[in-house]
């Protein structure tokens, strides 16, 4: 019997075999291929994902976005990578739906650092670290000021009323984009609120006012005398002294504020304006002016509400900031000549500095 077909086949198996290995070897060479590249691509996506973003526009140190409510995924990448924010939005657009950030992306203000990785930038925009901005009320200032800065402020939106005088506490309150004007003003009033409704449940027994108001008009007129929060106490019993005493209040602040609205004269109050019969000008009326003459702040609302127990009744600049203080018009008027002595000394050295020439002082 012969064997040659045997030997045939065995030639046709091994050539067979050879064929599969050559594939195989092929298959596992592409697949080599494909793994390096996509583990280059994913090192590279990381890179891109984690390391530092472009740098912001002109050398600034940081680039600021606004949202809008409602974007979705797709445009706010388009916006960050239309700001230069961010370098590939759809690498913004494929971290966030892997991450699961696409559906907790907040609308809003936000500014973000030059060169801040996409990965930072994703995260922000997740937890809503929108941008804060910071309205600050000055101590005593008017109402109208308060409107011109509220109305300053950009960031806001919308029109609000002119609240009434000395009803806003002056602070510094936050706001953020896109607030409405008429909330930040609420919000400024509540805290006056607040404030005068626990220093009033805690006033001083004694106090001669009629309401909470009355408290809001001497405290303004207070935060008017001095800059000095350690002088408050002292002035507003002052005031309380002479109005127990049926004296007139005899402030100066109150009559500009009867002439000006609270604008600052530009001089010293002369004659002519001390003998305006304004509603406001306390050497012509009795007690307390109608209204506040600006917002007072918490340390003179709080001086206006519990005061110390003293007998002064006048008090005068004292040329170092603070005021001397006299319980008896004979005091008062040794003080007073004692400072009008310093102004004729300051205004003599004011005027040989504007002449040049050396005056004797």
């Amino acid at each position: 019997m012969s064997r040659r077909p045997t030997r045939r086949r065995s030639t046709t198996l091994l050539g067979r075999d050879a064929r599969t290995r050559r594939r195989l070897t092929s298959l596992y060479a592409a697949l080599a291929t494909v793994g390096i590249a996509l583990g280059i691509g994913l090192v590279v996506a990381l890179l891109l994902f984690f390391g530092p973003g472009p740098p912001s526009h002109h050398g600034a140190s940081s680039t600021t976005v606004v949202l809008r409510p409602g974007a979705g995924v797709q445009e706010i990448g388009a916006d960050l990578k239309r700001a230069g924010v961010i370098g590939s939005d759809t690498l913004f657009i494929l971290g966030a739906e892997v991450s699961g950030a696409a559906h907790k992306l907040k609308a809003g203000e936000y500014a973000f650092a030059s060169r801040a990785s996409l990965s930072s930038v994703m995260t922000a925009i997740a937890e809503g670290r929108v941008v804060h901005h910071f309205i600050t009320v000055p101590e005593g200032v008017t109402s109208e000021f308060v409107m011109e800065t509220l109305m300053r402020a950009d960031f806001l939106t919308g029109v609000a009323p002119a609240p009434p005088e000395g009803s806003v506490l002056p602070e510094t309150y936050e706001a953020l984009r896109g607030d409405d004007r008429s909330t930040v003003l609420r919000r400024m009033m509540d805290a006056r609120d607040k404030l005068l409704a626990g220093l009033w449940a805690h006033r001083r027994a004694d106090l001669p006012y009629k309401s909470p108001e009355d408290a809001v008009i001497l405290a303004s007129v207070v935060e008017k005398e001095t800059a000095r929060p350690d002088e408050r106490p002292r002035i507003a019993a002052v005031f309380l002294n002479r109005l127990k005493a049926g004296m007139p209040l005899q402030s100066d602040p109150t009559v500009i504020y009867g002439l000006t609205g609270g604008k600052p004269l530009g001089h010293g109050l002369t004659h002519s304006e001390l003998e305006s019969r304004t509603p406001y000008n306390t050497y012509w009326i009795a007690g307390l002016p109608p209204t506040p003459i600006g917002n007072p702040g918490r340390a003179s609302l709080a001086a206006a509400l519990d005061p110390p127990r003293t007998d002064e009744l006048y008090f005068v600049a004292n040329g170092t900031g603070g005021h001397s203080f006299s319980s008896t018009l004979a005091q008062h008027d040794q003080n007073v000549a004692v400072w009008r002595a310093i102004e004729a000394k300051r205004d003599c050295e004011a005027a040989a500095a504007a002449t040049g020439k050396p005056a004797k002082c």
